[in-house]
């Protein structure tokens, strides 16, 4: 419903194809003296036409607007504003997880005595399911049905509950599972571009802007639409009508020029790309592309460097509207109508680029020459290592130059060989970040093609596997002929869903994975995804390499890491000759010609044509009914949060944190891999120790994720991650901890509960970059429900600090230039924090740490809580219960 009280007289009218629009317009407020406006970076004019929209007097007020309109880009502001986005982007692991919350919230408003249905999404909310595929068989012509039937075998409950949901609550759809990703399926069909509404009788047009409930959301950055990845918790809330508080963001203006030469693609412009960024340092900021480059990059080029934006730190990652995402939006098969809106409203508005558009100001500027980039990888442990190609070896053997050379004999599926530091045993093309990119799919399939065609074989120790973001992929692979090839390497298709990349990378055969584990092999994953953090893709894998598709297949066919593809052969070709990648790397122009002939629009419009009915599984679930969630006690998915148990009317008021122990100390870094439970359960782990318990065989486990729904598992899970260092521990990895004060070594589960028995409060100390990586709300949920009060870190990814902020955990971050060695803690001390009583956004604290030994240490840490309405939440336990005493008001 927009009711702005319009106070600059800016809503005024376009005609479109003989229909309406009311819009908010950025040319009319520049009129009425801000002079600003017009030279504003396109993110920002987005942002402010949100403000003009939403004006209110409560949330956004007409100062709010003057601050933005009349900004000095160059200089940083501070600035407090409140965002509203127009519609809501989930995935099912972070999706489930917020419906649960949702329905618990409709218990907790039942039994205050309010109105249960008042708890429904405000804004349209729509979930893909795609996190839940597991790569459980490969390199075979069933894998995809074999896999397919295993996640709804595994998921059943999950997804009857998501089906509850979408009769259930209004304005939310559900895109069943085995239908693609869901940043491809946002970019391919569900964005907008341009949203359309009708209220109070007449209809309003506005940029299509959304938050999502996982980091890459910012993939759709690349289409011209503002939105980026948020926990779960403020999706939840954003839905509930409430919108995110924001500080109004510096922008960092990023001029590309040229185009890329022949060899590169769109994954090494991006690697490259995150690195420059990462040294620049642009965490909290806009990033906005711009320069006579972008007119030579594809929309799904842009995509794809929008995509990483959480790899290099920013919250977006945009590139404006042009003609570009014109043709785009035509070749997708969106209406007819909407392009034309699109154009006529973005031209309005003065958010429409072309190559002679005035450069806006931006508060910092860097420049790239695409013709610089080459061929590349990042690894093996972050997305913001760039490894040249031909550097690849050398970078590796470093990594690995202080465990001894060794190979084992090994026997699979009737293969010998030999298996040795450094083999590549996951060769997986897969995630959002390429599987949308036509032009580097279809490389990858004429690689393939070119390898057999030359009597190149993938190396048989190498799991391989082909999982796209959609079932265009598939269309345009068998349209091209290429699919017959890929199959020949193995890379048969495994599912359409987000697999490798979030861990769901399925066990390796039996032989390879005790083979590494009995001799401490160091394996190498390659993958075409975003993410490669300690222990994510496989427990067994220790060196993890980001590529592009036409070098995952590359690697499979080397089934090495420690060999240079830029010099040595690939391997001996069929007439006796050594084959060298150079030999089958496709050129730009047989991937364009190719590409011309077998990507159709008509494709799109076939696979997004019943995009939300489903195959006869889904739509043959059992859906329970009625407005209130019908709990089962004895589900191991479906779990009754804990979160407004004996939740009073008002809020109580914050108090000191007194006596608190140390649960985890911790290094730079720490991901919410490291942090929230992900992919598989281990049996003697406390989460399948639990799920045992409860007669679940190990083989029906499924992976954390799948069990997100379930709080019982999750917060057995946090903080167990294979490769968590805890200093309290040092010498061992994993779930460990000490209890204090006898320091006895135990799960960190344990420990929690042995401490929550006898009312001790928590806290988690940290380094640099505490919570970087996927936006996991479990990394806070599960962290407040093991007890801790507090996290004191040397500074925060942005979403995790915003989580744990949602979830009532006070983020600390130290003064500048003091650490937790520099100060000489030991974690073994007992913590006071002082001055929660006045508690103020980004206020100094004191922190008391006093040693069993009567060592006495007293610093000071900033508490990041940056916002007013930050401070809300966290005086009122969290978000959700913020929402839903302003509900029942």
């Amino acid at each position: 419903m927009v009711t702005s009280k319009n106070s600059f007289s800016s809503q005024t009218s376009i005609k479109v194809e003989d229909k309406q629009f009311q819009i908010f317009s950025l040319g009319k407020l520049e009129r009425a003296g801000f002079s600003n406006v017009s030279r504003l970076p396109f993110s920002l004019k987005v942002l402010l036409e949100n403000l003009l929209r939403n004006e209110d007097d409560r949330f956004v007020r007409k100062a709010d607007i003057e601050a933005l309109a009349n900004r000095d880009v160059t200089k940083s502001v501070g600035k407090e504003i409140n965002f509203m986005p127009a519609r809501v982007l989930l995935q099912d692991f972070t999706g489930v997880p917020a419906v649960v919350d949702l329905a618990a919230m409709r218990e907790a408003m039942r039994k205050m005595g309010g109105d249960a249905k008042k708890i429904n999404p405000l804004l349209p909310a729509e979930l893909v399911i795609d996190h839940s595929v597991q790569v459980d068989k490969f390199g075979t012509p069933g894998a995809f049905a074999f896999n397919a039937e295993l996640e709804f075998h595994r998921n059943v409950e999950r997804y009857q509950f998501l089906r509850w949901g979408q009769t259930a609550f209004q304005d939310f759809k559900v895109v069943p599972p085995d239908t693609g990703i869901v940043h491809q399926v946002n970019l391919e069909y569900l964005a907008r571009v341009v949203f359309t509404a009708q209220s109070g009788g007449a209809w309003f047009a506005y940029p299509d802007t959304l938050v999502g409930t996982d980091s890459h959301t910012t993939m759709i950055n690349g289409l011209g639409v503002v939105g980026w990845g948020v926990g779960g918790i403020e999706a939840e809330a954003a839905m509930l009508g409430q919108p995110l508080s924001m500080l109004i963001p510096d922008v960092v203006g990023f001029k590309l020029s040229g185009k890329l030469p022949e060899g590169s693609t769109a994954t090494d412009l991006v690697l490259t790309v995150t690195e420059i960024l990462r040294k620049k340092g642009v965490v909290g900021k806009f990033v906005e592309f711009y320069g006579s480059g972008l007119s030579s990059l594809s929309l799904p080029d842009r995509a794809t460097i929008a995509n990483m934006a959480p790899e290099y730190g920013a919250t977006i990652g945009f590139f404006p509207i042009d003609a570009e995402t014109l043709a785009y939006m035509r070749f997708t098969a969106r209406d007819e109508s909407l392009a034309r809106l699109t154009e006529a409203y973005a031209k309005e508005q003065g958010i429409f680029r072309t190559d002679a558009t005035p450069d806006p100001v931006f508060t910092d500027k860097l420049e790239l020459d695409l013709g610089t980039v080459e061929p590349t990888m990042a690894g093996p442990k972050r997305p913001q290592d760039r490894v040249p190609l031909r550097e690849a070896k050398k970078s590796f053997t470093k990594a690995v130059e202080s465990v001894p050379p060794k190979c084992v004999m090994t026997r699979n599926n009737g293969d010998e060989f030999e298996l040795c530091h450094g083999a590549v045993v996951i060769a997986a093309i897969t995630s959002c970040t390429n599987t949308s990119n036509p032009s580097l799919m279809i490389g990858a399939g004429l690689l393939a093609k070119k390898a057999t065609e030359r009597g190149l074989k993938t190396k048989p120790w190498v799991k391989t596997s082909l999982a796209p973001g959609s079932k265009v992929v598939t269309d345009y692979l068998n349209a091209a002929g290429l699919t017959p090839f890929l199959e020949a390497q193995r890379f048969h298709l495994v599912g359409y869903g987000c697999t490798t990349c979030i861990g769901n990378s399925g066990p390796l055969p039996q032989a390879i994975g005790e083979a590494i584990e009995q001799n401490g092999l160091v394996a190498v994953s390659v993958l075409s995804g975003n993410r490669n953090f300690e222990g994510r893709v496989h427990p067994l894998v220790r060196a993890n390499y980001l590529a592009s598709p036409p070098l995952v297949v590359a690697y499979a066919l080397a089934g090495r890491m420690d060999m240079d593809l830029v010099t040595e052969p690939l391997g001996t070709g069929a007439n006796g000759k050594e084959i060298f990648l150079r030999d089958i790397w496709p050129t730009p122009q047989e991937v364009e010609e190719t590409m011309r002939r077998a990507v159709t629009t008509e494709s799109f419009r076939k696979q997004y044509g019943e995009v939300f009915l489903g195959d006869k599984s889904w739509r043959g679930l059992r859906v329970p009914e009625g407005d209130l969630y019908a709990w089962d006690a004895k589900s191991t998915y479906i779990q009754h949060p804990p979160y407004f148990e004996d939740m009073p009317a008002e809020p109580a008021a914050a108090r000191d944190i007194r006596g608190a122990r140390v649960l985890a100390m911790l290094g730079d870094s720490i991901t919410t891999d490291h942090i929230s439970p992900a992919g598989s359960i281990k049996p003697d782990s406390p989460a399948g120790k639990y799920l045992i318990g409860l007669g679940v065989k190990p083989a029906d486990f499924n992976s954390y994720g799948a069990r997100r729904g379930n709080h019982q598992v999750m917060m057995r899970g946090t903080f167990a991650n294979v490769r968590l260092r805890n200093e309290l521990v040092p010498g061992s990895e994993g779930c460990w901890t000490a209890h204090l004060p006898t320091k006895e070594k135990m799960s960190v589960f344990d420990a929690a509960m042995k401490y929550k028995a006898v009312g001790v409060p928590l806290l988690v100390i940290a380094g640099k970059e505490y919570g970087s990586g996927s936006s996991r709300d479990w990394a806070a949920k599960g962290t407040l429900l093991l007890g801790v009060r507090a996290v004191i870190a040397e500074s925060f990814e942005r979403i995790h600090r915003s989580n744990l902020v949602g979830m009532g955990v006070l983020p600390l971050e130290f003064k500048k230039g003091e650490t937790r060695q520099s100060l000489g803690l030991t974690g073994f001390e007992t913590y006071e924090i002082e001055g929660l009583g006045s508690l103020a956004p980004r206020k100094a604290l004191q922190v008391r740490a006093k040693s069993d030994e009567g060592r006495k240490v007293r610093f000071e840490v900033v508490a990041r809580v940056d916002t007013p309405e930050e401070m809300s939440y966290y005086r009122h336990g969290g978000i959700l219960q913020y929402v839903l005493r302003q509900m029942m008001k």
